[in-house]
């Protein structure tokens, strides 16, 4: 395994989900690095045109070269137009809001959506993010990762509701019953108040995670029991994208 490879990657990660241009000590202290090795990835990378110093010098962003790169990738395999109709198909048979996810390290980004039609909804933006240990495509997408995958969670999690899990143990138990049952269920809110989720898995042509589709809304219209009743249609919108993708499910 190539260290200096590996710290190069972990840098661009902490340019690319920072808002602002990073200097290079907050970006050692971050990273666990010398200053000097900092410098020396910068400079690789500035020479490759991953990334450019702005005003004041001694600050750097990325440039758009990455987004180039992600967007070649996207565009071979655009999941947002793929999941569309399975999309729609959910959101007309449970008449609540409905959304495509990723998992991106401990957070879910919202890449589509469909509202639903009720005044009193679940509200989520595309290209806004949540914590995955608190909403069902989080916890939908992390029951198809090892083990391993929780230990970047820590063993403390950030409490957002009176329901949010606050321990890895807590987590683990729901991501347990989520495998065992095909999918995953956050009947009252974990990160926003009132709100009752059903997600479920989306996998590709390798049997890879390639995101969660799930359904959203008010918990005082959607009880335990409702949820469990809609369960079905979240898992056949699941089943209908990952075949779209190539996914074909082991005998």
């Amino acid at each position: 395994m190539d260290k200096a490879f590996i710290k190069g990657l972990r840098l661009i990660e902490a340019l690319a989900f920072s808002d602002q241009p990073r200097g290079i000590s907050e970006l050692a202290r971050e990273l666990e690095l010398t200053k000097s090795n900092v410098h020396r990835l910068l400079a690789t990378l500035i020479d490759q045109g991953y990334v450019r110093q702005v005003p004041p010098m001694s600050h750097y962003e990325l440039t758009t070269r990455i987004w180039e790169l992600g967007n070649r990738v996207f565009r071979r395999m655009d999941l947002t137009e793929i999941a569309r109709p399975a999309m729609l198909r959910l959101a007309e048979a449970t008449g609540e809001t409905v959304h495509l996810s990723v998992l991106q390290g401990t957070e879910v980004l919202y890449l589509d959506k469909i509202e639903s039609a009720h005044h009193v909804r679940a509200h989520t933006s595309v290209g806004a993010r949540a914590p995955a240990h608190t909403v069902a495509t989080g916890k939908a997408m992390l029951a198809q990762m090892p083990e391993s995958y929780l230990d970047r969670f820590g063993q403390t999690l950030e409490r957002y509701t009176d329901t949010t899990r606050t321990t890895i143990a807590e987590l683990r138990e729901d991501i347990r019953i989520a495998r065992e049952q095909g999918y995953a269920l956050v009947p009252e809110g974990e990160w926003r108040e009132g709100i009752a989720a059903c997600a479920c898995a989306i996998l590709d042509g390798s049997g890879e995670l390639a995101g969660a589709i799930g359904m959203s809304g008010p918990d005082s219209r959607i009880k335990r029991k409702q949820l469990k009743e809609l369960a079905p249609h979240v898992v056949e919108a699941a089943r209908m994208i990952s075949a779209a993708l190539g996914y074909v499910p082991k005998p």
